[in-house]
């Protein structure tokens, strides 16, 4: 495990206006492995009231994005090259959490899942690849 730290992380969610935009706070951190609290905010509401799921998808996305800040360390340019949603429930004017982490660690891809949920309910499952642009193959 690279020695990357929750303030870390918090510190690279506050530079990016992409990360910023989403006003995530870090939770958890693990080897591999991230956890994202998300907070309700009405501009995120879909016509229905509910919270829209693009919301569910750009967590995930930069929940596993710093998973893999947890491996590779601050400085890894590692990029989303696919993501697969599973929307399972829906969540209304309340905060959601986000946890992600690594399955596989290949030498140009690594593989990933991430769910989102609001209390005990679970509310998106995603898979995810991200490519290592100049890695070689492991």
């Amino acid at each position: 495990m690279t020695a990357v730290t929750i303030a870390d992380l918090a510190s690279l969610l506050a530079t990016h206006e992409f990360t910023r935009v989403l006003a995530a706070r870090v939770t958890g951190i693990g080897e591999g492995e991230v956890t994202l609290e998300v907070p309700y905010r009405p501009e995120n509401d879909r016509p229905g009231g509910i919270v829209s799921g693009q919301v569910y998808m750009h967590a995930a996305d930069v929940a596993f994005w710093l998973a893999i800040k947890t491996r590779l360390g601050l400085d890894d340019g590692s990029v989303t090259s696919a993501m697969s949603t599973a929307f399972l429930g829906s969540a209304r004017q309340e905060s959601i959490t986000c946890a992600a982490r690594i399955l596989r660690m290949g030498g140009r891809l690594i593989y990933g899942v991430a769910e989102c949920s609001a209390g005990s309910r679970l509310l998106t499952h995603h898979t995810l690849t991200y490519a290592r642009p100049g890695a070689r193959p492991g």
